[in-house]
């Protein structure tokens, strides 16, 4: 299919990203918080998973929705921050459309499964306290 004379034929292949850090003697701090922040929630979510799977006395529904509500958090926080840092130690800027949309699909989802089950936990609490 040609494109009509006049009109814009360019596709788009990469994104720049900027802003985040304009200055480059600031990318190794700011690597090193996302690093510190990143590791901070992997480790948070992981010691809650490992403490429900360890103690009996926490296999009840509402430990069970914690538990999954550390894995969504997690998947949430691997889709964009490695790929984060990995950019801050290149110094590349340019993201990949295809890369973009698959890191925009993950998070979507994950932050929309996320909004779910957090309603449940809601309905969970609400059936708990009103019709013990």
């Amino acid at each position: 299919m040609q494109p009509k004379s006049g009109s814009n034929g360019t596709t788009i292949t990469e994104f720049l990203l900027l802003g985040l850090v304009e200055t480059p003697e600031l990318w190794p701090l700011v690597f090193v918080l996302f690093l510190f922040a990143y590791l901070v929630t992997v480790g948070g979510n992981l010691s809650i998973l490992a403490a429900i799977l360890v103690e009996p006395k926490l296999h009840t529904p509402m430990y069970f929705f914690l538990g999954n509500l550390s894995m969504l958090d997690i998947g949430c926080i691997t889709v964009t921050v490695p790929s984060t840092l990995g950019r801050l130690l290149s110094h590349n800027r340019a993201v990949s459309y295809g890369a973009c949309l698959t890191q925009l699909f993950f998070f979507h989802q994950l932050a929309g499964v996320d909004c779910f089950l957090l309603t449940a936990m809601a309905y969970d609490r609400f059936l708990a306290i009103c019709r013990p």
